[in-house]
């Protein structure tokens, strides 16, 4: 057997019921990068990425042959997903603080402790916005994922869809996107323990009370920088 292989069916078994480290470890990593994403630091990202390519290897568990062997298309869909818009929120926030650094090179050498985002309340344009793709990708990706015979489509298709919106949300610096991720929750963790993904089932739980706490802490910034940022300079003669 190689490496790769004994990676894939890596197994514990807890109480009789089998449960893939890769599982384990991938939710893991989302944990440490939804973590890095409360705090505004740009590592959050590649972190994430990680943990998303092992949990689509999960999520499609009748091509991976997993011990549940069902095919969660909107859980899996959403890996590549996030690992797409995570790409463009790690770029988005290394170049938000390198200027919030002072660094014009590009180099990143001033910017270690410079805050990646500010954190805002989306606009109303915006907000539209996120309903409307809200609504209509869930009710699309619902169709194409009962095509496609996924196990739970509507439930499945929330997530994905939600779960997108919330990622983009994080890379454009929208509060909001803490309440997106608790709606996510609600709908996952339920869908999850039913179909036997213990481990993920039981990270929505943790998650849930996690991202009520960003929420907060994301509120408290953005009440406290942002008289800094509308202050006016006063000219002294």
């Amino acid at each position: 057997m190689n490496p790769i292989t004994e990676l894939l069916d890596a197994t514990l078994w807890i109480g009789g019921v089998p449960i893939l480290w890769r599982e384990i470890i991938g939710n893991v990593f989302g944990l440490l990068s939804a973590w890095a994403g409360m705090k505004r630091k740009v590592w959050a990202w590649p972190i994430g990425i990680v943990g998303n390519a092992l949990l689509f290897t999960v999520f499609m568990g009748g091509l991976f042959h997993t011990p549940q062997n069902l095919d969660l298309y909107g859980q899996a869909g959403r890996q590549i997903m996030f690992i797409a818009v995570s790409l463009f929120g790690w770029y988005q926030w290394s170049a938000t603080r390198r200027l919030a650094a002072g660094d014009t090179t590009g180099t990143g050498a001033e910017s270690e402790n410079a805050a990646a985002v500010q954190p805002r309340w989306a606009s109303a344009k915006e907000r539209t916005g996120i309903i409307i793709v809200a609504i209509v990708g869930t009710l699309v990706f619902a169709w194409i994922f009962q095509a496609l015979g996924s196990w739970g489509p509507w439930a499945d298709a929330w997530i994905f869809v939600g779960s997108i919106l919330a990622t983009y949300g994080m890379a454009r610096g929208w509060t909001e996107f803490w309440l997106i991720w608790i709606g996510v929750d609600i709908v996952g963790v339920p869908l999850l323990f039913i179909a036997g993904y213990y481990p993920s089932a039981a990270l929505y739980l943790i998650y849930g009370a996690f991202v009520a706490w960003g929420f907060i802490v994301w509120m408290r910034v953005q009440k406290e920088e942002a008289p800094a940022r509308t202050a006016t300079p006063v000219a002294v003669s």
